[in-house]
C-alpha cells in the first residue's frame, strides 16, 4: 500500500508539472548574458553614428562644413530612429510578402518587456525590445553613410527629405528581403522548413548570406551615394581648388570609434553571447588589421608615401568587407579578405573614381559599395568548411549542411545584384523627387560661404 501511495504521488507530481513543462517549451526565457551583451552591442552601434561617423566624415570636409556633417549624421540618426518605431520595424521584420513586411507592429504594437525575438539557435530568444533597438541602430546609421557622397553642397532640408524616402523604400525592403525569416524553431521538418521559407524575405529564400549587412548596409548605401553624387553634381571649384580634409586628427578619432563600434555591429548580429560571437569578433579584428596593412603598402608603393587618411580608409574597407562574412568565415579567410579589400578599395577611391569622373566627396562608393560587393561575393568562397568557414547550418537536420560553393556564389550574386538595382532605382527617383520639390543643392554663395554658416548659422571653429 505504501508503494502504491508513493507511485500515485509521483504520478500526481508529474501530472502537475506537465503544463509547466509545456509552457516552458513554448516560451523560452531570455538568457541574461545574451540580453546584457545585446544592450552593450546596441550602445556600441549608437556610438558609431554619434560621434563616430560624424567625426570621421567631418574631418574629411573643409572646416567651413564641419558642423553641417555633424548635424546631418546626428539628425538623420534620430529622425529615422523615430520612424523605425512608428513603421520601420514592422515593415522590415514582420511577415508580409517577399519584399515588404506588414503593419501589425506599427507604433510597436504588441511589443512588451515580455515579448521575445528569435536568435539563430533553437529554443534561444532575446527580449524583443532590445532586438528592436539593435535593428534601429542599423536602420538609422545606414542612410547616414550616404551623405558622404553629397557632402559640402546639399541642402539640409533636401537631405532629410531624401533620407525619409530612401529609408522607407530602399532600406526597409532590402532588410526584409535579406534578414526576415520565421526563426530556427519553425524548422522542425522538411515540410515545415518549406512552409517557413515561403514566408521569408526574397533574398533569404535565394540563400544569400549576409551576417551583418554587406548588402543591407554597405552596397545599399554605397550605390545610393554614387547616384546622389552624379545627380547633385560636383562641388563648386572641384578639380580646380584645394579641397583637402581639414582635420585628419578628427577623421582618425572618428574612424577608431567606428572600428570599436563595429564590434557591436558585427558581433551583436549573432544575437547571442556564445562561441559564434567570438568568431565574428576575431574575424572582424583580423580583416581590419589586414586591410589597413594592405592599403598602406599599396599607397606607399604607388605614391611614395603612406598617408594617415589612407590607413584609416583601409581600416574602414576591412570592416566593410568582413561585415557580411564575419560569422561564416574563419580567421585566415578574414585576413585574405582584408588584404583584398585594402587593395581593391584603394583602386575604388583612386582609379575607379577617376574613371567615373564623379565627385563622391568622401568616397562612399569606392569603400562601402566596392568593399560591400567584394565582401558579399567572398563570403560565398570563404564560408566553405574546406577553407576554414562554418558552412551553412541545416536547421532540419540540426547540423552543418553540405556546402556547394557554386550554388552559394549564385545566391550571393542574387544579393549583390538585387541590392544594387533596387537601391539605385529608389535613389534616382527619391533624389529626383526631392530636387523637383525642394531642390538638392544650396546656392553657390552659400556653398562658398560654407554650410555651417549658410544652413545652421554656426561655426565649428573661431579665431
Amino acid at each position: 500500500m505504501k508503494s502504491l501511495g508513493k507511485l500515485l504521488a509521483v504520478i500526481g507530481a508529474l501530472a502537475l508539472s506537465l503544463p509547466a513543462l509545456a509552457q516552458g517549451a513554448a516560451a523560452p526565457v531570455p538568457n541574461k548574458g545574451d540580453t546584457a551583451w545585446m544592450i552593450v552591442a546596441t550602445l556600441l552601434v549608437v556610438m558609431m553614428a554619434a560621434p563616430g561617423l560624424g567625426l570621421f566624415y567631418g574631418g574629411m570636409v573643409r572646416a567651413k562644413n564641419m558642423l553641417s556633417v555633424l548635424m546631418q549624421t546626428l539628425v538623420i540618426f534620430c529622425l529615422l530612429g523615430v520612424l523605425w518605431a512608428v513603421y520601420g520595424y514592422s515593415v522590415a521584420f514582420t511577415e508580409g510578402n517577399a519584399f515588404f513586411g506588414g503593419f501589425s507592429k506599427m507604433f510597436l504594437a504588441g511589443v512588451t518587456p515580455d515579448t521575445t525575438a528569435a536568435t539563430f539557435s533553437k529554443g534561444v530568444v532575446i527580449p524583443e525590445f532590445i532586438y528592436v533597438s539593435f535593428q534601429l541602430t542599423f536602420a538609422a546609421i545606414t542612410p547616414a553613410l550616404i551623405i558622404g557622397g553629397i557632402a559640402e553642397r546639399a541642402k539640409f532640408s533636401a537631405v532629410l527629405a531624401f533620407m525619409v524616402l530612401w529609408f522607407t523604400f530602399s532600406y526597409l525592403p532590402i532588410a526584409h528581403m535579406v534578414w526576415y525569416w520565421a526563426g530556427p524553431d519553425a524548422y522542425t521538418s522538411a515540410a515545415a522548413a518549406e512552409k517557413a521559407n515561403a514566408t521569408a524575405g526574397f533574398l533569404f529564400q535565394k540563400g544569400a548570406l549576409d551576417f551583418a549587412g554587406g548588402t543591407v548596409v554597405h552596397i545599399n548605401a554605397g550605390i545610393a551615394a554614387l547616384v546622389g553624387a552624379i545627380m547633385i553634381g560636383k562641388r563648386v571649384g572641384f578639380g580646380r581648388e584645394h579641397m583637402a580634409p581639414h582635420s585628419l586628427t578628427m577623421t582618425m578619432i572618428g574612424g577608431s570609434l567606428l572600428w570599436v563600434g563595429w564590434f557591436g555591429f558585427n558581433v551583436g548580429s549573432n544575437l547571442e553571447a556564445n562561441g559564434a560571437a567570438t568568431l565574428a569578433f576575431v574575424t572582424t579584428l583580423l580583416a581590419t588589421c589586414a586591410a589597413t596593412v594592405s592599403w598602406t603598402v599599396v599607397e606607399w608603393t604607388l605614391k611614395g608615401k603612406p598617408s594617415m587618411l589612407g590607413a584609416v580608409s583601409g581600416a574602414i574597407a576591412g570592416l566593410v568587407v568582413i561585415t557580411p562574412a564575419c560569422g561564416f568565415v574563419g580567421p585566415m579567410g578574414a585576413i585574405i579578405m582584408g588584404f583584398i579589400a585594402g587593395a581593391l578599395c584603394y583602386w575604388g577611391v583612386n582609379g575607379l573614381k577617376r574613371l567615373l569622373g564623379v565627385d563622391d566627396s568622401l568616397d562612399v562608393f569606392g569603400v562601402h559599395c566596392i568593399g560591400g560587393i567584394a565582401g558579399a561575393l567572398l563570403t560565398g568562397v570563404f564560408a566553405s568548411p574546406k577553407l576554414g568557414g562554418t558552412g551553412v547550418y541545416d536547421y532540419v537536420a540540426n547540423k552543418v549542411g553540405d556546402y556547394d560553393m557554386a550554388s552559394q556564389m549564385i545566391s550571393q550574386c542574387w544579393g549583390v545584384g538585387t541590392s544594387l538595382v533596387w537601391s539605385a532605382a529608389v535613389s534616382f527617383v527619391a533624389f529626383k523627387l526631392v530636387d523637383v520639390v525642394i531642390g538638392l543643392r544650396i546656392d553657390e554663395e552659400g556653398e562658398r560661404q560654407g554650410l555651417d554658416t549658410a544652413s545652421h548659422g554656426e561655426a565649428a571653429y573661431h579665431g
